[in-house]
């Protein structure tokens, strides 16, 4: 029997980043964008709201680029505030290396397995599921495991000792990606 779950966002990560203003280093992304020309010169800026304080800080989206270099469809998005262009931004790896940043994924994503997945007793076939996200957010498979069958988390680390819970990729440490895992019992 085949099964899809699907890992989705809720809601935009935390920006881990130093505040300037406190000690903080927690930061919520607003959802707006700061666009500064200098004659044929674009800079552009996603603002986050430090979680202790309050204060802002710009993360830096575009930096000294030729106006025209830039695609007429991007600097819409950005002038209008597009929610979408924010989650696609947080997530790119080439703005997080150039704003020294991270992102905190806890109570921003959620497991949708369908029908409420019932545990497997003794007598059941195999179960494969195939796990699939919607975003790049990093989830230790075993606690998805765990949380689609409702199972306690060291039960799901015994079944992948005994051999019972086996998958094509390493079920330690995390992913953000495709992939499937069969539960034999």
């Amino acid at each position: 029997m085949l099964t899809t779950w699907v890992v989705m966002p809720t809601c935009l990560p935390v920006v881990l980043r130093r505040c300037h203003a406190c000690p903080s280093e927690r930061l919520r992304a607003s959802g707006k964008f700061r666009v500064n020309a200098h004659h044929k010169l674009i800079d552009a800026w996603l603002l986050a709201l430090c979680t202790a304080c309050g204060g802002t800080a710009k993360l830096t989206v575009l930096e000294r680029m030729n106006v025209r270099s830039v695609r007429p469809g991007l600097l819409a998005r950005l002038h209008h505030n597009d929610p979408s262009l924010t989650a696609e931004l947080l997530q790119d790896p080439a703005v997080q290396r150039r704003n020294h940043m991270g992102l905190d994924w806890a109570d921003a994503w959620r497991l949708d397995t369908g029908e409420p997945p019932a545990a497997p007793d003794d007598n059941s076939e195999p179960i494969e599921v195939s796990v699939r996200f919607t975003a790049r957010v990093p989830v230790r498979p075993a606690r998805l495991i765990a949380e689609g069958f409702g199972l306690p988390r060291a039960e799901v680390e015994r079944l992948i000792r005994e051999g019972n819970l086996v998958s094509t990729i390493r079920l330690s440490g995390k992913l953000s990606g495709d992939f499937t895992f069969t539960l034999k019992r």
